[in-house]
């Protein structure tokens, strides 16, 4: 078949005789196919290579970067035999089952795979390249976890720890310390961990969960602010896992029945990333949950954050005050640790002290004198900030205010001629006024300390890669809240999905953001104890846009969608 291929091939004068010829040799000397020798020559294209083939045989083509397999059809063909053929199931109807193929004449390979299947193999084309990449995406992690699993049985029969049953049912606590301890540092616990970690690092997640449950070990990743589940590994790995982070942590392996919190500095390729291990004791097991913190990934340019232009100039102006405080306030994981390091990057000049007390101090930033609370020594926020006022800095970031003790030497050390900056939960900008009057901070001091409060969510980007033009779905629009003449075009993007954004249609996130300077007429009704309402209305008066609106302009722009929109703002 593959002379039929060659022969049809210089008939249609996409390669010529002589180039034939040596694209034969190859094959023979290497063993690859000559479809395969082909793309590795670069004597023809891919893409047209495959239009060729797809003629030639009166097959169809498949874009495998599109299609997402179900994972029951993934596990008709084992990892090894879709490696060796470079096929990959992609759908199962009835009797038949869909393979999309590099090579659809290998007649041994179809022979087989209906053999292991019991099905029919109905097969499609695909670019040799997509289906490898869909093998390392689907199939990698799975050859990874039977090697693993086979490796750890023999690791714990070396071990003398006959009952694996025991593993798969009991948390742990009745082994011996040192038998956790050996059964942690084996190979095969080792080499998993390390691969969650790396693949986890490479995916660009924000967080790896690893959840026990009865008859699973459940492991997801935050991507872009969305939990992803990962491939399980094997339940009787499920004490080597756990007690392997917890010794990479420091945390004490023997306990298993309060919940610790560590730390891990580790180097995965050329990067240097800390991990915020948090175990928490649950019905099955430790749950164990780490925050990656990936320095190199820190923006800490404010202009690519997702300002509007005109919001940013009005940011860039009260960070430059020379005194007061300013607040950033959000969800836990809208992005404000970000949003205020950008700051204090920029604010960095050999003129000026900046001193920050954070829990915990998330990354290290040259040239600025950062301190770790410690709340179990008696180092709180409180206690911490009243030391800084003794070394005199110009600038105070303060990692977030809990009470009215921290609150209220805050806003006296913005009184005294310090910019401070800072962050609490609130909703939005005009109720954080109010926030700060609850927790027993009195009005005049609010008013007379405040710069500007900021509020802000994170909603994903539209992956560039895959964004597509669409029309605006008429309910979601209005279920969004969304007047039609915002969006007059008529027309929104999305993203269809791609190998690029592991086919979610999103990559990467931006932020939404509410900012409200206080002006002579909010001193004015903060003063008075005015309602939140009331000061919304004067900010909105004045020229605030709010997050509903700073994301509608992004929708406008096809920087995010609708539905994230909707996500983040829902209740706005």
């Amino acid at each position: 078949m593959e002379e039929k291929l060659g022969a049809y091939l210089v008939k249609s004068g996409v390669i010529t005789e002589d180039q034939l010829r040596t694209a034969i040799q190859e094959k023979k000397e290497t063993g690859q196919r000559l479809v395969s020798v082909l793309n590795r020559l670069e004597m023809v294209s891919e893409g047209k290579l495959l239009a060729q083939l797809s003629t030639l045989y009166g097959m169809d083509v498949v874009d495998v970067d599109f299609i997402i397999p179900d994972k029951a059809v993934l596990e008709m063909i084992p990892a090894q035999k879709a490696y060796h053929y470079e096929v990959l199931p992609i759908e199962r109807k009835g009797r038949f089952l869909t393979v999309a193929m590099v090579d659809p004449t290998d007649i041994s390979a179809i022979e087989d795979l209906r053999f292991i299947t019991s099905m029919e193999v109905n097969p499609v084309l695909a670019a040799e390249s997509s289906i490898r990449e869909a093998l390392d995406r689907y199939y990698t992690m799975e050859k990874g976890m039977a090697e693993v699993a086979e490796e750890y049985d023999e690791h714990a029969r070396e071990l003398g720890i006959e009952d694996l049953e025991l593993l798969e049912t009991e948390i742990g606590e009745d082994l011996e310390e040192t038998e956790l301890r050996a059964d942690a540092e084996g190979g095969p616990v080792i080499r998993l961990v390390n691969y969650y970690i790396a693949d986890a690092v490479n995916k660009e997640a924000s967080d790896i969960h690893i959840e026990p449950f009865e008859k699973m070990m459940r492991v997801r990743f935050r991507v872009d602010g969305v939990l992803r589940e990962e491939q399980s590994p094997p339940l009787n790995l499920k004490n080597g896992i756990i007690t392997r982070i917890k010794l990479m942590s420091k945390m004490n392996i023997a306990e298993h029945r309060l919940c610790q919190d560590g730390r891990i500095n580790i180097k995965v390729g050329d990067k240097m990333i800390d991990l915020r291990v948090s175990v928490i004791p649950t019905l099955y097991g430790e749950k164990i949950v780490m925050r990656i913190l990936d320095r190199s990934s820190l923006m800490l340019n404010l202009a690519k954050l997702g300002f509007a232009s005109g919001a940013l100039k009005v940011f860039l102006k009260a960070i430059e005050s020379p005194y007061g405080i300013i607040l950033v306030t959000g969800p836990t994981g809208s992005g404000k640790t970000t949003t205020l390091y950008s700051t204090l990057s920029r604010l960095n000049k050999p003129d000026r002290q900046i001193m920050t007390v954070e829990d915990p101090v998330e990354y290290n930033l040259h040239g600025i004198n950062q301190i770790q609370v410690h709340e179990e020594i008696g180092l709180t926020f409180a206690r911490a900030l009243r030391a800084f006022l003794r070394q005199a800095p110009n600038i105070i970031l303060v990692g977030e205010i809990r009470d009215e003790e921290t609150a209220g030497i805050a806003i006296r050390a913005a009184l005294t001629g310090h910019l401070v900056f800072s962050t609490i939960h609130t909703n939005d900008a005009p109720t954080t006024v109010n926030r700060l009057i609850d927790i027993g901070i009195k009005p005049y001091l609010v008013a007379s300390a405040l710069v500007l409060i900021q509020a802000q969510r994170l909603v994903r980007r539209i992956c560039s890669k895959c964004k597509e033009e669409v029309k605006i779905d008429a309910k979601l629009l209005e279920e969004a809240g969304i007047p039609e003449d915002k969006l007059p075009e008529g027309k929104v993007f999305k993203g269809k999905g791609c190998s690029n954004c592991n086919q979610t249609g999103y990559k990467g996130r931006v932020g939404l953001y509410e900012i409200m300077p206080i002006s002579p007429d909010l001193r004015r009704l903060i003063m008075e104890g005015a309602s939140s309402d009331s000061i919304a209305e004067c900010a909105y008066e004045e020229g605030m846009q709010t997050l509903r609106e700073d994301g509608i302009e992004k929708v406008k722009n096809g920087v995010t969608t609708i539905e994230e929109l909707i996500r983040e703002t829902a209740s706005m």
